[in-house]
C-alpha cells in the first residue's frame, strides 16, 4: 500500500476562505508530509463545476514536477455527489502529467467533462481507472493508442449518452482490438447502458486468454451476457475473478454464474422499470 495523504476543500473553505484550483497544489506544497507521501488524492477543489476545473491543478503539478516526481498514484476527482454531482466534475489536459510523474503507477480519474487524455506515454504505469457517468470517445481513443507497456489494470466506466458517452459499441472493439497492453491482467469496462454488448467484445477479444479478472459491473448486465459469460469463460482457465456487482440477471442465471470455476460477484440485483411500454435498465453512475 502507497503512504497517502487526501487533500480536499469544504464548501466553506471555498465560499469563506477562497480556496479552490488556484490554491490546491501550493496547499499540497507546504505539506510538510509531501515529501514521504507515495499517493496523493485531491478531492473536491470547491469550485469543481465552474471555471476551468482541473485545469489549474495539473498545470501546477506539472509547473513544480521536481516537488512531485516520486509519487506513485494520484486521484484527481474522489468526491462524493454532495460535493460535486460526477458528471458536473470539471477535468483538463492530463497529457503534460505523465512526463512529470516518472514514477507514476496508478492514476485515477473522476469525471469527465473537459477530459484530454491527450498522447498517452507512461512506461511505469500499471493502473488507469476513469470513473464518470459518461465517457467521450476521444477518451476511449486516446486509451486505444496509449504506449503504457506495464498497464495491469484498466477500469472504463462508460456511462450513458446523457452525461457524455458519444460512442458506441464499435469504439469498444476498436480498442480492444488496437491498443497494446501485454501486461493488461484486470480489465473492466462498466457503468454501461450496453453492458451485454461490452462482454460479447471482451469475451472476443484478444486479451481474454491473458486476463486474470474482469469487470462488468454496474451496468445493465442481463440473462444475455450471463450466458455468453456461462458459455465462454470456462475456456479462458487463468480468469480468476468475475466481478458483475449492480446487475439486471434473473436468478437462474445468477446461480448458473456461481457454479462457475472461478470467484463471482453477483450482488446487488436489480429490476427494470418500464414507462409507457418501455423498458429502462439503468446505469449505477450516470449523473
Amino acid at each position: 500500500m502507497y503512504k497517502s495523504k487526501t487533500f480536499s476543500y469544504t464548501y466553506e473553505d471555498y465560499e469563506d476562505n477562497h480556496k479552490s484550483a488556484e490554491t490546491m497544489v501550493a496547499d499540497i506544497l507546504a505539506d510538510s508530509e509531501l515529501d514521504s507521501l507515495e499517493e496523493i488524492i485531491i478531492g473536491s477543489w470547491g469550485d469543481c463545476w465552474d471555471g476551468g476545473g482541473a485545469a489549474r491543478i495539473i498545470e501546477d503539478i506539472v509547473a513544480n514536477k521536481e516537488s512531485f516526481s516520486h509519487i506513485k498514484s494520484l486521484f484527481v476527482g474522489d468526491m462524493d455527489y454532495e460535493e460535486c454531482e460526477v458528471s458536473w466534475i470539471i477535468q483538463g489536459n492530463y497529457e503534460p502529467l505523465y512526463s512529470a510523474l516518472p514514477q507514476l503507477e496508478k492514476l485515477t480519474i473522476k469525471g469527465s467533462t473537459d477530459l484530454d487524455l491527450g498522447k498517452v506515454s507512461h512506461k511505469n504505469l500499471k493502473s488507469l481507472e476513469i470513473i464518470c457517468g459518461g465517457l467521450p470517445k476521444s477518451v476511449l481513443e486516446s486509451i486505444k493508442n496509449a504506449d503504457l507497456p506495464s498497464l495491469e489494470r484498466l477500469v472504463l466506466y462508460l456511462g450513458v449518452e446523457n452525461y457524455g458517452f458519444d460512442g458506441d459499441i464499435s469504439d469498444v472493439e476498436a480498442l480492444l482490438r488496437d491498443s497494446d497492453f501485454p501486461k493488461l491482467k484486470i480489465l473492466g469496462i462498466v457503468d454501461s447502458e450496453i453492458q451485454d454488448q461490452v462482454v460479447k467484445a471482451v469475451l472476443e477479444s484478444k486479451y481474454m486468454p491473458q486476463l486474470e479478472q474482469a469487470e462488468f459491473s454496474m451496468g445493465s448486465l442481463t440473462d444475455e451476457g450471463g450466458q455468453l459469460l456461462c458459455d465462454k469463460i470456462p475456456g479462458f482457465p487463468g480468469m480468476k475473478s468475475l466481478d458483475l456487482h449492480y446487475h439486471y440477471l434473473s436468478d437462474e442465471m445468477m446461480e448458473k454464474l456461481k457454479k462457475l470455476p472461478l470467484e463471482v460477484h453477483v450482488e446487488d440485483q436489480n429490476q427494470p422499470d418500464e414507462y409507457g411500454g418501455e423498458i429502462y435498465r439503468d446505469p449505477l453512475l450516470t449523473e
